[in-house]
């Protein structure tokens, strides 16, 4: 698998397509796409420090997603995600992820993700902690 298409992911987690993925079309269904964005964005969030399960205080959550379909994923493939943050602003940050393919030896997927720092405690939107903000600069490797 070329990994160098995804050199710009500080992120890229790497799994093998499964069966039981398919839809009834012979391909993986459209909505495990997300999954494997989850997958990568939770490492993600994994590196930057906040741990795994519901948080108590100030954590991520899931705003919106969206996914691009170049090409068709089957049984068996391996699969590379990668998962980066181009943006953050004062409670949100946006990721993007790319999927690629062995099989097709290049990007099928395109998708992006818009999280909020969210309060668990008083079940309301918060400014993006200070640490986080360090945390993901420090592993994209620029300031935001």
């Amino acid at each position: 698998m070329n990994r160098s298409l995804l050199a710009a992911y500080p992120v890229v987690i790497e799994q093998n397509v499964v069966w039981g993925e398919m839809d009834a079309f012979a391909h993986v269904n459209n909505v495990v796409y997300f999954r494997y964005f989850e997958n990568a964005r939770l490492e993600y969030f994994h590196r930057l420090g906040w741990p795994g399960g519901r948080p108590q205080g100030v954590g991520p959550i899931l705003a919106a997603t969206s996914a691009r379909f170049k090409k068709p994923l089957e049984w068996p493939d391996r699969i590379a995600i990668g998962g980066r943050v181009s943006k953050v602003e004062a409670d949100r940050f946006h990721m993007e992820h790319e999927i690629l393919s062995e099989q097709w030896g290049g990007i099928v997927t395109e998708g992006t993700s818009l999280i909020v720092t969210f309060d668990y405690s008083t079940n309301k939107k918060a400014p993006v902690p200070d640490a986080i903000r360090r945390a993901i600069e420090k592993l994209e490797g620029h300031s935001m």
